[in-house]
């Protein structure tokens, strides 16, 4: 049986003396959606810093496609193949779009399709009217692209996507909400950390809700979708539907 593309085994992660993750399992399957869900301050940054090295995990086991890479530098993590599109986007503002897109590109034997500038602007076709244009004039829709499409050229076996709809107009954010779509179809492994209750499940094959560091809920979307009590108790922030 081959390996999930991300697992999480018994993960407990600190900052300082304080501890952040409790015994944290789940599992992403090849090719598929995981999004995970909590209020402000659950844990799903700290979770997805722990995965992408910024935080080395006190106790437990991270595996990507059955490799360890729990403590490994977050320089290393990125060349095994974990793309990150942090919170806040954090393109680079004096480049070019396509500069931005240039600077990014790895070449990867394994996993999914490899992406060029080409097809990023095949992607998000309004990055291609940008191409010459400094990443920091864009809009904040224009550089959630940017970012997205970044972490691609890196042509991740895994993409972290960290509240990629913060901030945005609601069109915008249905463009997001595609462009997860799309990625799907093209087998892309993808754990998305989303506030938007709504587009997260829309898209997502399996959810996991974490509350004060500790998963309360692992599994299907659907069956979290229909779960109105666990949506209130643990996501009282969102809207259910």
């Amino acid at each position: 049986m081959a390996p999930d593309a991300l697992s999480l085994t018994n993960v407990h992660a600190f900052y300082g003396d304080s501890h952040i993750l409790h015994d944290v399992s789940f599992s992403l399957p090849a090719g598929s959606v995981l999004a995970l869900l909590g209020r402000n301050g659950a844990g799903k940054t700290t979770c997805i810093s722990t995965i992408i090295g910024f935080l080395t995990p006190r106790q437990g086991e991270i595996r990507l496609f059955g490799e360890p890479i729990g403590g490994l530098s977050p320089e290393r993590i990125a060349q095994l193949g974990i793309g990150l599109v942090p919170q806040g986007r954090r393109i680079f503002p004096s480049l070019t779009v396509r500069e931005n897109l240039v600077v990014a590109e790895q070449r990867r034997e394994k996993g999914v399709g490899r992406w060029t500038v080409d097809r990023i602007y095949d992607l998000f076709p309004r990055l291609r009217d940008r191409n010459g244009q400094f990443a920091g004039t864009l809009s904040g829709g224009e550089q959630q692209m940017l970012a997205i499409g970044r972490a691609l050229m890196g042509n991740p076996r895994v993409l972290l996507l960290d509240e990629p709809s913060e901030g945005l107009a609601p069109l915008i954010v249905a463009e997001v909400g595609r462009t997860i779509q799309r990625l799907k179809q093209e087998r892309q492994s993808t754990l998305l950390v989303e506030q938007n209750l709504k587009l997260a499940l829309d898209v997502a094959d399996e959810a996991v809700v974490l509350n004060t560091g500790r998963c309360v809920f692992a599994g299907n979307a659907r069956e979290l979708q229909g779960n109105d009590e666990l949506i209130a108790q643990h996501l009282g922030v969102y809207q259910a539907h």
